[in-house]
């Protein structure tokens, strides 16, 4: 049986760093003697004195077989797995591994078109083949969903020859599919179930959270420890069960993607996040999940603005404040992360993106993110009742000194853009990729096929990628979303005039 008070990676490292001696290794600054002023001002030079490489004491992410290997070992019986990486380059080189892991060139996977970029990363790296469900759509809130097992029987039926089902769970918004029925038709074709469960990683430690990616049936799952939990920005982890996954695949995939110098205060905060949920993780859920409800129950009284829920009545708009149940019930919407928090502003007059700017700049109070209609707020164990106190008072003051005329936006819009019929997919994203391209005005663009990534950030979901044809409702939600005050990533011209495309 494991100790989860261990922190055996954390121990090494404090060791190492108050080791006196002379160092002649990387990283250059010496554990902090050669460090910038400025920098050791904002900082303090203690935390440079821990930032080491792969000493022998220290092991090796590559090929783990001592405090890295114990750590990897420990984290994977707190959150429920055969085997788990740490990863120090993001979620983001963990769905490349997953794909690349699972699929060659040609292979094809299924997965839904509301994919993080990283997804799309892992099709050019990989050469498969996507095979792209539309999840369920909320038009009401212009909020994707899952994807549903109807969807996904239906696209295994056509492509019985798929070497992997990817999904996301929960979405940006936190809303869940129904994970154990996409993972038990996925094994009915006996191939693994990949999750992107980047925003998930707190589900395994309180019973009112959604059943985490494992327990659902997945075969391999991807957290970004850093996102919800106590982890540094960047750390990150892959865990796998069963035996549908080659394991020595993931750790020959991961070795492509990963840097063969990684940070130590990264793969230590992991080993410390892990302990500090294996003990602690139920009261730190239950004082999150306390402070979330708060939230939500206030703000949702507060006259024009309304709280995604999914146990709450229909919309019923007005000026009273409601919660909106976001297609409750639906096969796409089984469960909802309680500590994230939406709120629906249009009903003040004011787009999410300015409501954003307002919010930001009048109240020192800043979202995770701005959609159309929406803000949506991460609440963590690293929130206080200060917070809260914070956000919902700059809420009731928007509500009464920023209310403008109502709100017109195109209740389809999402729906509109994100379906097979706007994005025929012409060539694979990686021959796309690779293939020799030309610049040319937007306008020029129309029904010409993309040779980049593009996609509004965050929630960094891609509008268009390699090898899919632009097409006209694609530019024109692209416009809106800048002109409305939202930020186009990915592409080579971020103004947004230009656009890559491969050349005739």
């Amino acid at each position: 049986m494991l100790n989860q008070n261990q922190i055996p990676l954390l121990d090494a490292l404090k060791t190492n760093a108050a080791r006196l001696h002379a160092p002649f290794y990387t990283p250059g600054h010496k554990q902090g003697e050669g460090i910038s002023q400025p920098l050791a001002d904002l900082l303090g030079k203690a935390v440079f004195r821990a930032d080491l490489t792969e000493l022998a004491d220290l092991d090796n992410l590559f090929a783990p077989q001592g405090v890295i290997q114990e750590a990897q070992q420990l984290a994977a019986a707190a959150f429920g797995a055969l085997q788990t990486w740490f990863l120090v380059n993001g979620s983001t080189c963990g769905i490349e591994a997953a794909i690349l892991a699972t699929c060659g060139t040609g292979d094809k996977i299924i997965l839904p078109r509301n994919v993080h970029s990283s997804a799309i990363a892992g099709l050019i790296l990989s050469g498969a083949i996507p095979i792209f469900l539309n999840p369920e759509y909320d038009p009401v809130l212009d909020i994707a969903h899952s994807i549903t097992p109807n969807a996904l029987e239906s696209a295994l039926q056509q492509h019985p020859d798929a070497k992997a089902v990817l999904t996301v769970y929960p979405t940006y918004y936190g809303v869940c599919g129904d994970l154990s029925a996409i993972a038990n038709i996925t094994h009915q074709y006996n191939i693994p179930l990949l999750v992107d469960e980047a925003h998930g990683a707190h589900f395994a430690f309180h019973p009112e959270l959604p059943t985490p990616a494992l327990a659902a049936g997945a075969d391999l799952t991807v957290q970004s420890i850093h996102k919800v939990l106590g982890a540094m920005t960047q750390a990150s982890m892959l865990h796998i069960q069963g035996n549908r996954i080659d394991c020595d695949r993931i750790s020959k995939a991961l070795q492509l993607v990963q840097s063969t110098s990684p940070s130590y205060l990264l793969l230590a905060s992991l080993d410390a996040a892990r302990q500090q949920m294996a003990l602690h993780g139920k009261m730190l859920m239950s004082r999150t999940l306390q402070l979330a409800n708060e939230a939500k129950t206030r703000i949702s009284q507060i006259p024009g603005l309304s709280v995604l829920q999914i146990s709450s009545p229909p919309h019923q708009g007005g000026l009273g404040g409601s919660s909106i149940g976001g297609l409750r019930g639906s096969v796409g919407f089984v469960a909802l992360d309680e500590t994230r928090l939406t709120v629906t502003v249009s009903g003040l007059g004011l787009t999410g993106f300015q409501a954003e700017e307002i919010l930001d700049e009048k109240f020192a109070v800043t979202a995770e993110f701005a959609s159309l209609q929406h803000l949506t707020f991460i609440i963590t164990l690293g929130n206080t009742p200060a917070d809260i106190e914070q956000l919902v008072e700059s809420f009731t003051t928007l509500a009464k000194e920023y209310w403008r005329t109502n709100l017109t936006v195109k209740s389809d819009l999402w729906q509109d853009v994100f379906t097979t019929k706007c994005h025929p997919l012409h060539f694979s994203p990686r021959e796309a990729f690779f293939a020799v391209s030309e610049i040319l005005p937007l306008i020029q663009t129309n029904q010409r096929i993309c040779a980049e990534i593009v996609c509004p950030y965050p929630p960094g979901i891609p509008v268009l990628m390699p090898g899919e044809v632009i097409t006209k409702p694609v530019l024109d939600y692209l416009q809106q979303i800048q002109a409305m005050g939202g930020f186009i990533i990915g592409c080579n011209d971020t103004s947004f005039k230009t656009l890559k495309v491969l050349k005739i």
